[in-house]
C-alpha cells in the first residue's frame, strides 16, 4: 500500500480524493534514493496522480479560459514534516498533477528527473499508467539537462555556505565547518548530469560510497569547491560533445501523456482534438486490434 493511503488511513495527512484515488505512481526520493541513507533520515515521497477529468480539460464544463470566476487549478498537493509516532519517522510528500509531472521532467527538472529513476526498491507504488512513465523515462533526457543540473548544484553551494544555520544544520556545521548534506548534494548532481550526458541513463546509487564520504566529514568545504570548479570544466565539454538531443521531444511527451489520460479515462474524443495523420491512424487501428486479440 502507498504512503498516501497508509497515513491518510492512519489520519496523519488529508488529501484530495482524487489524489489517493488517482494515484499512479509513488517513491521514495531524498537520502534512501542516493543509498546514503541512516535510520534517522526523513522520508521524502514524491509521485503522481491523476486527477477529475474536468481538472484535467476545464471546458468540458463549460469554463472559458479568462472569462467570469476561473476554477482553481491543481497543479500538486505537498505536506511536510509529517510525523508517525509508530515508527518515528518524519515524511514530506510530493504528489503532483500528471501534467505538472511530465510538464518538470521535460525541462529536466532534477528533482523529478531523479523520481523516475528511483532504484525498484525505492518505488512503493506503481499502477501501469505509472509503469508506462517508469519505461519511457529516457525520454526526458536531453542536454538542456547540464543547465538545470549546473543551476541547482550552484544552489547547494549557496546554501552549504549559509551564514544562518538553525537545528541540524547548525550541529552539522559547527562539527564539520561547513553543511555536508549540502555539499553531498553538489558533488551528486554533478555526478548525474555527467551519468546523462555520456550514458543517457542515470543509476543514482552509483556514487553512494563517495557520498557517504563527504557525509561523514571526509572532505573540506575547499574539497567540494574544488569538484565543483574541475567538474564545471569537464561537464562543458561533455555537453558539447554529448549524443543527446538538444531539447525534449515534445510531441513524443505529449502523446505518452495523452496515452496515459486515455488509459485512465477512457477515450478523449470530445476533450483532445486529434489530427488525422497516418500515425494517428496506425495507432488507433492498433489499438482496435489489440482489444479484439484481448477478447478472443
Amino acid at each position: 500500500m502507498s504512503y498516501v493511503k497508509q497515513l491518510s488511513q492512519k489520519q496523519l495527512i488529508f488529501p484530495p480524493e482524487f489524489v489517493k484515488s488517482g494515484l499512479q505512481y509513488e517513491t521514495i526520493m531524498g537520502s534512501m534514493s542516493y543509498g546514503v541513507s541512516s535510520n534517522s533520515s526523513d522520508i521524502d515521497i514524491y509521485g503522481f496522480c491523476i486527477p477529475h477529468k474536468e481538472i484535467i480539460f476545464p471546458h468540458l464544463k463549460g469554463e472559458i479560459l479568462g472569462f467570469s470566476q476561473q476554477t482553481e487549478r491543481f497543479e500538486q498537493w505537498q505536506k511536510h514534516h509529517v510525523k508517525d509516532a509508530s515508527n518515528d519517522k518524519e515524511y514530506d510528500f510530493s504528489i503532483y498533477n500528471i501534467v505538472k509531472y511530465l510538464h518538470l521532467c521535460m525541462k529536466c527538472n532534477p528533482n523529478m528527473i531523479d523520481s523516475l529513476f528511483t532504484p525498484i526498491r525505492c518505488v512503493t507504488y506503481c499502477s501501469q499508467i505509472g509503469n508506462l512513465v517508469r519505461e519511457n523515462r529516457r525520454l526526458f533526457l536531453h542536454k538542456g539537462a547540464w543547465f538545470k543540473f549546473k543551476g541547482y548544484s550552484y544552489s547547494q553551494i549557496h546554501k552549504m555556505e549559509t551564514k544562518n544555520p538553525i537545528g541540524k544544520r547548525k550541529e552539522t556545521i559547527a562539527k564539520f565547518g561547513y553543511d555536508v548534506k549540502f555539499g553531498y548534494h553538489v558533488v551528486r548532481l554533478l555526478n548525474e548530469i555527467e551519468m546523462i550526458l555520456t550514458e543517457g541513463d542515470l543509476d543514482l546509487e552509483r556514487n553512494r560510497e563517495q557520498l557517504k564520504s563527504i557525509r561523514r566529514g571526509e572532505w573540506k568545504k575547499e574539497d567540494i569547491l574544488d569538484y565543483f570548479n574541475k567538474k564545471e570544466r569537464e561537464l562543458e565539454s561533455l555537453y558539447t560533445n554529448s549524443k543527446l538531443p538538444h531539447g525534449p521531444d515534445e510531441d513524443k511527451i505529449k502523446q505518452l501523456l495523452l496515452n496515459c489520460l486515455e488509459m485512465h479515462y477512457g477515450s478523449l474524443g470530445k476533450a483532445v482534438h486529434k489530427e488525422h495523420t497516418i500515425a494517428n491512424i496506425l495507432h488507433d487501428l492498433e489499438s482496435v486490434i489489440n482489444k479484439y486479440k484481448a477478447n478472443e
